[in-house]
């Protein structure tokens, strides 16, 4: 079985590139074994929005970093990226950090790609694309000269030349089970978000998940189960009471530690392996403080 990690969700859209460098040294040196970052080329609101752009601040927060591992929640390599550009940003982060990060994917948003000009295909492309950038990504991440021709992406003796000994881990996202089942099958982890109702990921994401790695010949239980879970914890508690109706609805919102695990304990029965917290508000370094020193030990002495 794949070993208990906890991370924090560096939240691009709310925090600009030299504070969510800042939050990702206090989340290491707060316990935190994973750091996630957003990328979107917009963020969700334009007022006070921000959005850096992810594969530098990678760059930036491996080298300040010295333990945590560093990874996308999600790139899409479908359309503001060719798969083999990406391809290429990774190799080169994985060899400057090696074992340390990983490749989070998905099918993308219009609010992301739309921007560019971008025509929005329907899910079923979106996914098509999404399976052919991961086929193409780990050719070329595992061949010399590539000579590439799918239905939408092409390369012409195409080769990566800085890339890591140890291949970067390619994690999918997922919101239903034919996604889940592809990340089973082609990726080496899955990733989803809380708030979602319990059915969708006991009855329909996991059990698909698990069909995709047996027929790749995998068992699930190795592979990593990455969930997204919105908190709202201690000071920022208050914040969320504020917005009492929306906050209980899409975050895990209390700030007393015993309740607050047990608000968790549904998503780590399931079997989800890496949890990665990601809090509202502006007081994130007393985030980190407080989960840091109430809430990552009390679910390692549970769960780890």
């Amino acid at each position: 079985m794949k070993s208990l990690r906890l991370g924090y969700k560096a939240s691009a859209e709310q925090f600009g590139p030299r504070e969510l460098l800042d939050f990702t040294i206090a989340a290491e040196a707060n316990g935190f074994d994973s750091v996630f970052v957003s990328d979107h080329f917009q963020p969700w609101r334009h007022s006070d929005g921000h959005s850096p752009f992810a594969f530098s601040w990678l760059g930036a927060a491996g080298e300040r970093t010295q333990r945590v591992s560093l990874g996308t929640s999600v790139v899409t390599p479908t359309f503001r990226y060719h798969p083999a550009l990406v391809a290429q940003a990774f190799g080169t982060l994985g060899s400057l950090f090696p074992g340390r990060m990983i490749l989070g994917l998905g099918t993308g948003e219009h609010l992301n790609e739309g921007a560019l000009g971008v025509q929005w295909p329907d899910n079923r492309e979106r996914f098509a694309r999404l399976r052919e950038a991961v086929r193409l990504i780990r050719q070329l991440w595992a061949e010399q000269s590539v000579t590439f021709d799918g239905d939408y992406y092409h390369t012409r003796n195409a080769t990566i030349y800085d890339r890591p000994e140890q291949p970067i881990p390619i994690w999918v996202s997922a919101g239903g089970p034919q996604v889940a089942k592809f990340a089973g099958r082609a990726g080496d982890g899955l990733i989803c978000t809380s708030g979602k109702g319990m059915d969708l990921y006991s009855d329909q994401l996991l059990p698909s998940f698990a069909d995709g790695a047996k027929e790749s010949g995998r068992d699930a239980g190795e592979l990593d189960k990455m969930i997204e879970i919105k908190v709202s914890y201690g000071e920022m508690e208050r914040q969320a009471r504020s917005v009492e109706d929306v906050a209980h609805r899409r975050w895990l919102v209390s700030d007393d530690p015993d309740e607050h695990i047990e608000q968790l304990r549904p998503y780590l029965e399931l079997g989800f392996n890496h949890l990665v917290f990601h809090a509202p508000g502006e007081g994130q370094k007393r985030f980190l403080e407080l989960y840091g020193s109430q809430i990552l030990p009390r679910i390692r002495d549970r769960w780890g």
